[in-house]
């Protein structure tokens, strides 16, 4: 039986092919029926070739359709046996009598599309669960397998701009979930700024009209900080070495003369950091601090002590008994900020000051607790203590992490390495292939080489007539301004300024013009969280113009040599070159 405007996928249905092999063909009369009118009322005598055969059509499609909801009627409610057929113990209930079709658009279309969605989510309803290919990258909680409807609508929908302010003054809006940390915005901010991830970028809270700000913890979430922010107030990126380094360096942040314990501690320094972050400790932190009263302009010298609990003075002199203690601030409900401006804006005793500031705080200074140290390295203690005390546990997991993942996704994590420390290896291309130097005797030989080779080349270039090294557009006089620790024309105050920024650490440097010479560069470096200048001189050699730091006793031809070689070797630093301070326009 052959029906016009019948799909082959409905007539090959097992329970129509049955029925079909169990049913007679049918003569014309059998068709009359409802919406098959009988033959002999539509064709009578000659009158065949006036037949409508639009009409005929249409009310045979009609007829398909009367059929359609019985049949789906029937898949939903009729058994299956095993070979896929339904039961005939249990007759398809009648369907209703569809409305007539319409002219202006047949009926049969309508049938094939109710089909083919049928059939589409058939098929989708039965395909397995897709595995996920990353499962390390979801939390404990999380399903193994990607399923439709996983994540809620809600959280899925739920976006905000936020405006990332760069060292430079550029910024660019990036739209961010509700839930995104400042972890998982600093990594999308370098994916698109196409910078390294050494997991020292930070996003940074600063308020310009209170001269405070900070940098957000890993584990903060985005629009919940910009949320107690006000209009003025904006985001910074920028880079922090001094991040997590007391977890390397606990006894550099923590003096023993500032550190005190409830009860007796085993190890000293060895158990420092355990003793912080286990919370039934009871670590301390004294010491003298400059403290602005509240709603005053004067600062008082004060014995201050810092607790779990939060932050003491003493009323008599350093007596720390409970009826002398009186609190300041407490850490729960604040963030620790350091000042900016702490002269100029508050009329701070010295330039290391810090603030205690609650949440809830927006333009107002007057319940901004405004404490300020003797020296970085005081300021430093008392600013990490409280973040310590406040967060415990979770900075040591955002110190943990990064590690974590490099050791599960060792294939896609980027080196923990800054750009100058992956450019610190010794290359041999005389051959059709570059490799690799292993031996150290092998790869000073090749150095010393390359810079006779080099002293060849410029004094032969002098002789051809080139322009003399003096001569300040040559190469080797501007060809380190395209590196990024060379930082032009910028005082020293600036300089210490960009150091403090990005983290009081040792090895931390940039390059910069002098100020007394013109001829002559400054190497600004950190060590011991204290910020020296080194100058670089110009010194001539054979008519041949180099650079020493050591008054000529180790010259290089330009900036970009003497980096890479105090990069290697301490020479009359106090330190190596370790990481070089960077401003990334976004």
């Amino acid at each position: 039986m052959a029906l016009a405007g019948c799909p082959d996928s409905f007539l090959h249905h097992p329970y129509y092919q049955d029925q079909v092999e169990q049913t007679p063909p049918p003569s014309p009369r059998d068709l009359a029926g409802p919406g098959f009118p009988a033959p002999a009322d539509r064709l009578t005598g000659h009158q065949e070739d006036d037949v409508d055969l639009e009409a005929l059509v249409n009310d045979v499609n009609a007829s398909l359709e009367s059929l359609y909801p019985a049949c789906s009627m029937q898949s939903e409610t009729v058994p299956l046996l095993q070979n896929g057929q339904h039961a005939r113990s249990q007759p398809p209930p009648a369907a209703p009598r569809p409305p007539p079709a319409q002219r202006s658009q047949p009926v049969h279309i309508v049938a094939v599309r109710r089909l083919q969605e049928e059939d589409q989510q058939l098929r989708t309803s039965s395909l397995p669960a897709i595995p996920n290919p990353f499962p390390e990258l979801c939390g404990p909680g999380s399903p193994p397998v990607l399923t439709r409807g996983s994540l809620p609508p809600g959280q899925a929908a739920a976006k905000q701009d936020v405006k990332i302010f760069s060292e430079d003054g550029t910024s660019k809006v990036v739209e961010i979930l509700a839930d995104m940390t400042a972890r998982d915005l600093c990594q999308l901010l370098v994916y698109r700024s196409h910078c390294v991830d050494d997991n020292s970028w930070t996003l940074v809270e600063h308020h310009p009209h209170l001269g405070l700000e900070r940098c957000l913890e890993d584990h903060e979430l985005v629009v919940q900080v910009e949320s107690t922010m006000a209009s003025e107030s904006k985001f910074l990126f920028r880079k922090n070495y001094a991040k997590y380094e007391f977890f390397k360096n606990p006894t550099n942040f923590f003096p023993e003369q500032m550190v005190t314990w409830c009860q007796q501690s085993n190890g000293g320094h060895s158990q420092l950091l355990q003793n912080f972050l286990n919370s039934s400790s009871c670590p301390e932190i004294q010491g003298f601090l400059h403290v602005k009263e509240l709603g005053r302009k004067s600062w008082r010298k004060l014995y201050v002590c810092l607790r779990r609990s939060g932050l003491y003075c003493s009323t008599k002199g350093v007596s720390k008994e409970p009826r002398h203690l009186q609190l300041l601030a407490g850490l729960e409900e604040s963030s620790v900020f350091s000042l900016t401006a702490g002269r100029k804006q508050y009329g701070a005793p010295t330039d290391h000051g810090f603030c205690i500031k609650p949440n809830k705080v927006r333009n107002e200074t007057k319940e901004l607790r405004l404490l300020c140290a003797e020296d970085e390295q005081g300021r430093t203690c008392w600013m990490t203590a409280c973040r310590l005390l406040k967060y415990g546990m979770l900075l040591y997991q955002n110190y943990r992490i990064p590690p974590q993942r490099k050791a599960l996704l060792p294939s896609f994590s980027t080196p923990v390495r800054s750009v100058s420390e992956n450019s610190l290896v010794a290359m041999d291309f005389s051959g059709q292939t570059g490799r690799v130097i292993e031996n150290p005797a092998e790869a000073q030989s090749a150095a010393l080489e390359e810079g006779h080779a080099w002293r060849k080349r410029s004094t032969r270039m002098n002789i051809l007539g080139s322009q003399s090294p003096l001569h300040p557009s040559t190469l080797s006089t501007v060809i380190h301004r395209t590196q990024h620790w060379f930082h032009g024309r910028i005082s020293r105050e600036e300089s210490h300024r960009i150091i403090k920024q990005q983290g009081l650490v040792d090895g931390l440097f940039l390059l910069r013009d002098s100020q007394s010479n013109p001829k002559a560069f400054v190497l600004t470096l950190c060590h011991h969280q204290k910020i020296k200048n080194f100058q670089i001189l110009p010194c001539e050699d054979d008519g041949q113009m180099f650079f020493s730091l050591d008054d000529g006793n180790t010259k290089f031809s330009d900036l970009i040599q003497l980096v890479d070689f105090y990069q290697l070797n301490k020479g009359v630093l106090p330190c190596k070159l370790k990481h070089h301070c960077i401003r990334v326009a976004l």
